[in-house]
């Protein structure tokens, strides 16, 4: 029995995804740079490719003003490159004005076929600090206008901030069917739960103790229910797997040994949701920690010293951490986003100890978005006006 009633229930498959380094986020020791790891195209792409190869179902394409790839410019020069993985491509909503985005987005889905699932994020503009309200209630009205242009022959929206009215969507319309790709979303405000409440379809969790992510669940959940609608659940964490816990334990200790507490607190500073409520969670999950880092006995916060964001790590053998994943499942969590540093090599260690034993899927494909052939859509079958 789940903690609350989930959109797919029945489903005994979990979607295991990856993360492609583009924001200057990729490290052999946490906190000292590595021109080998730099944010380049070359090494975002191999993180994909070997992502790909080992059989994630997805990767994370993340979005922030940093030295490294541009989100969308790098899933479409990806597109030809892969033919299996999805591209989970993050959108910050207000960056683009929303009916361009959703043409933006049409192209990449017929590019990859059906390969996108896109992160909806609300946080501040690069040298802009605005009311959290207000950047809600503005991602609210961009997602209700990729979700007409995505069902609809015409588009009218009559916002605070957006006003069209009877505009063709024929520019948006994606490759995949049945309300276009899938939204997934990451928040802890009031107003966050309510964008995912009403307008989204996997709501993302950062890792904190189990009893905390249980209600977080019952909170979203009753959120969504008073607008009769149900939700899947995503948990976004790191990993350090080995043939031991012993060994992951001293992997885990390796990653920090050359950390600057100083510099660490820099690099979080930086991040865009550096002032975020989640944010504010993962660092109360560190400090409740024990003095080894651990909030758990297989739940390490000392990735969080050096990053904003998703602060804590999955650290064991392959039975423990495969044991720590059902246990999420059972739980309700159907979508994982997982990484580790460097990204590519524990890529390969997940993928070679772990990935093998899991039975994956694409949440697009369970939830019928992906048609079987290219559809009739301006950009596909359709016939040309």
């Amino acid at each position: 029995m789940t903690i609350v009633p989930v959109t797919s229930a029945d489903l005994d498959a979990l979607e295991i995804s990856w993360f492609s380094a583009l924001c200057s986020d990729d490290y052999a020791y946490l906190g000292v740079p590595d021109g080998a790891l730099r944010s380049s195209f070359d090494h975002c792409r191999d993180i994909t490719l070997e992502a790909e190869a080992q059989g994630f179902r997805n990767i994370l394409a993340p979005s922030s003003y940093q030295v490294g790839q541009d989100t969308l410019s790098f899933v479409a020069a990806m597109a030809p490159l892969t033919s299996r993985i999805n591209f989970l491509a993050a959108i910050r909503c207000g960056e683009m004005q929303p009916i361009m985005l959703a043409r933006t987005i049409a192209t990449l889905d017929h590019m990859l076929r059906g390969r996108l699932t896109l992160n909806v994020i609300s946080s501040d503009f690069p040298g802009e600090v605005a009311d959290s309200a207000y950047r809600y209630r503005r991602s609210k009205e961009v997602v209700d206008i990729l979700r007409q242009c995505w069902t609809r022959d015409t588009l009218d929206h009559e916002g605070e901030i957006y006003r069209f009215a009877g505009l063709s969507t024929d520019p948006a319309r994606p490759y995949q069917q049945n309300g276009g790709p899938l939204l997934y979303f990451g928040g802890y405000s009031p107003d966050a739960l309510e964008l995912c409440a009403t307008s989204c379809d996997v709501y993302l969790m950062w890792p904190e103790p189990k009893e905390q992510i249980a209600q977080r669940m019952r909170d979203v959940h009753a959120r969504a229910a008073a607008h009769g609608r149900t939700l899947d659940y995503g948990l976004r964490v790191h990993m350090i797997v080995r043939d031991t816990e012993a060994e992951a334990r001293d992997y885990a200790e390796h990653l920090v040994s050359r950390l600057d507490d100083e510099y660490g607190r820099a690099i979080r500073a930086r991040a865009h949701d550096s002032i975020s409520l989640g944010v504010a969670h993962q660092a109360r999950t560190r400090e409740l920690a024990d003095k080894f880092g651990y909030a758990e006995r297989h739940l390490w916060t000392g990735v969080g010293r050096a990053r904003s964001g998703c602060g804590a790590a999955l650290v064991g053998s392959t039975d423990q951490v495969m044991s720590e994943i059902e246990a999420y499942q059972k739980m309700g969590i159907r979508a994982f986003i997982f990484s580790g540093y460097p990204h590519l090599d524990e890529a390969r260690h997940f993928g070679t100890r772990v990935l093998g034993g899991l039975k994956t899927c694409s949440l697009p494909h369970v939830y019928g978005r992906v048609p079987p052939d290219t559809p009739a859509t301006p950009l596909g079958k359709g016939e040309r006006r």
